[in-house]
């Protein structure tokens, strides 16, 4: 967020949280009754993650995730995953001119700074295989050409949890490059209601609509400031320590007198451990404080544990799931 006029000093971190605030405000004029989607999106922003959301649809995914892009002054580009979908539809190709005898590269839609991969899970493996490249190391692969991708490249998927033909279900290597994993749900009956007042969708489309957008409210420098300032946040050794407990759970709930054994075919690996740091941090910068607290890590353990641990045979014949045995692992473990 800009500096004020006024001579005042401000800190960066009231800087921040002034500009944060006002952040949520204007993305809760364009969705309504989503305020936690949109807390954890811009968590994820601030830590630097990826983003998976699982939600039917219809939640106006897209739109908060295009509104987002706009007020941080960011390219915005939207991928539909489909299961014909080429690697080459996504990274891009070498296109051959005959003047020169050379091939130049043409960037595909993956070369921006926000991606929407819409239902990400209808993609093959080979599409899969070349996103999991651009989370994982910045930059894109054509023919014999490297693309690095912006310093602010950043992937929010979405997935349908309720379709399973045509799909393919992300590998354990792909879902643990996402910094979180949020569950949407329907809105309450109050915010549905308020949604009628909303513009239309085909409305904020249209080619004449484009002035009437409010300006950007961060650049890419800031959003950049703001990705530091969070890195900044202290987390108390006791804090740190607590963390490692509750991860350190997940792959071996025997050690903490925990009866989940049976229950976890597949614990969360070390990433996870920093996920829930770098997640805590963000949360508590949104919080307007400048250190991590239990409740930032509690708040966000689900959503960065949920997709990087696999649970048995045995807790789904429970109708248990990983939700279920998370918050058991949460209860358990002690809050420093």
């Amino acid at each position: 967020m800009s500096s004020p006029e006024s001579p005042a000093e401000t800190s960066p971190f009231e800087d921040a949280h002034r500009g944060l605030g006002l952040l949520i405000e204007r993305l809760e004029t364009v969705v309504v009754g989503q305020r936690p989607l949109i807390e954890k999106l811009i968590v994820a922003l601030l830590a630097g993650g990826h983003v998976l959301v699982e939600g039917v649809p219809g939640l106006a995914k897209t739109r908060v995730v295009r509104a987002l892009a706009q007020a941080l002054d960011l390219p915005f580009r939207r991928i539909q995953f489909t299961p014909d979908l080429l690697p080459a539809d996504l990274t891009g190709t070498q296109i051959y001119r005959p003047s020169t005898g050379t091939f130049d590269v043409r960037p595909g839609p993956i070369v921006t700074s926000v991606l929407l991969a819409d239902e990400i899970n209808r993609a093959p493996a080979k599409v899969q295989s070349a996103l999991l490249e651009a989370m994982q190391e910045g930059q894109v692969t054509v023919g014999d050409e490297t693309i690095l991708l912006p310093d602010t490249f950043w992937v929010l998927a979405t997935q349908n949890p309720i379709e399973h033909e045509g799909t393919y279900p992300l590998p354990e290597a792909q879902l643990d490059r996402f910094l979180l994993k949020v569950l949407v749900g329907y809105p309450d009956r109050q915010s549905e209601l308020a949604m009628l007042d909303l513009p239309s969708v085909a409305e904020a489309a249209r080619p004449d609509a484009g002035p009437d957008e409010p300006p950007p409210l961060f650049n890419p420098g800031e959003v950049a400031r703001l990705r530091r300032l969070t890195a900044s946040i202290q987390v108390a050794p006791a804090i740190k320590e607590y963390v490692v407990d509750l991860v350190r759970a997940t792959r071996d709930p025997e050690a903490y007198g925990l009866g989940l054994a049976p229950l976890i075919e597949l614990g969360a690996s070390p990433r996870a451990t920093l996920s829930l740091v770098r997640s805590a941090r963000a949360h508590a910068l949104l919080a307007r404080r400048e250190y991590v607290t239990p409740h930032d890590v509690k708040s966000l353990a689900r959503d960065v544990l949920r997709h990087r641990i696999v649970v048995s045979y045995e807790a789904d014949a429970e109708g248990l799931s990983v939700d279920d045995v998370l918050m058991k692992i949460l209860d358990h473990i002690p809050v420093p």
